[in-house]
Order: C-alpha cells, then sequence, then structure tokens
C-alpha cells in the first residue's frame, strides 16, 4: 500500500518543486504566454472585423454592380427603342419618297402619254383632212369638169369665208 500513499518527504519536495516551477512560470513564462494569447485573440478579432468589413463592403459592391447593370439595361433599352424609331422615321420616309417618286413618274407617263395621245390626234386630224380634201377634190373635179363652173364655185365659197 505504500505504492497507493506517498509519503511525506515525497510531498514535500513535490510542493517545494511546484513552487519553484509556479514561480518560474508566473515570473517568466506566463506574461509572454498571456500577451501571445491576447494578440492571438486580438489579431483574431480584427480577422473577423475585417471579414465583416470586406462582407459589407462586398454586399455593397454587388449593390452597385446590380445598379449598374439596370442602369446599363435600361440605357441598351432606350438606344434600342431609339433605334427603332429612327429605322422606323426611316423607313417610313424612304415609302414617302418612293410614293413621291412613283407619282412623279406617273405624272410624266400620264403627260408623255396625253402629248402623245394629242399629237397623234393632230396627226390623225391632218390626215383626215388632207384625205377629206383630196376626196372633196376629186369629187368636185368629177362633177365640174368645166373650168367655168370651178371658177364659179371658188369665188362663191371665197366669198362666204370671213377672214378675222
Amino acid at each position: 500500500m505504500e505504492l497507493v500513499k506517498p509519503g511525506i518527504g515525497l510531498i514535500f519536495w513535490m510542493t517545494i518543486t511546484f513552487g519553484i516551477v509556479f514561480f518560474i512560470l508566473s515570473k517568466f513564462a506566463w506574461k509572454p504566454i498571456l500577451n501571445a494569447i491576447r494578440e492571438r485573440e486580438d489579431s483574431i478579432n480584427s480577422a473577423l472585423n475585417s471579414a465583416e468589413e470586406a462582407r459589407v463592403q462586398m454586399a455593397a459592391l454587388k449593390s452597385d454592380n446590380e445598379k449598374l447593370l439596370n442602369q446599363a439595361r435600361a440605357v441598351r433599352d432606350q438606344m434600342l427603342k431609339e433605334a427603332n424609331e429612327i429605322k422606323e422615321s426611316i423607313i417610313a420616309q424612304a415609302k414617302k419618297s418612293a410614293d413621291e417618286e412613283g407619282r412623279k413618274i406617273i405624272a410624266k407617263a400620264s403627260e408623255s402619254i396625253e402629248a402623245a395621245k394629242l399629237n397623234a390626234m393632230n396627226q390623225l386630224k391632218t390626215q383626215v383632212a388632207v384625205l377629206s380634201v383630196d376626196l372633196a377634190e376629186k369629187i368636185l373635179r368629177k362633177k365640174m369638169e368645166d373650168r367655168t363652173q370651178q371658177e364659179a364655185f371658188v369665188n362663191e365659197n371665197l366669198k362666204s369665208i370671213s377672214l378675222n
């Protein structure tokens, strides 16, 4: 049972050794160990604070990025809308120009057709007049073979024609 119960000398020397170790540790080791622990704790707190700040900044950046993205989308939509309006106005202007040009071409064609028609009518009238005169001359010659009859007919017609 001696192994279970320690002796007085052993307890005495263990207590003195413990006291000396305790004194040496408290005098030389505990302050640097506690300072190191405090520094470690401060660095951990600092890192946590930095991480929190970084998280807040990331959230702010994400929010700013969303705002910028929304603004960019709005600008893009506005640009597309303006481009569509410009496209529509160009198309409308082109249609208007084409309609105007078509009307001008149709008007010129109508004038040309009308001029050709008048020319044809005048030529036809001239030919009809020439044919009528030729026919009348042939008829009159046939009826008035005598020169005195022709002269009397011409004089009669000259009298009935009034000059303007």
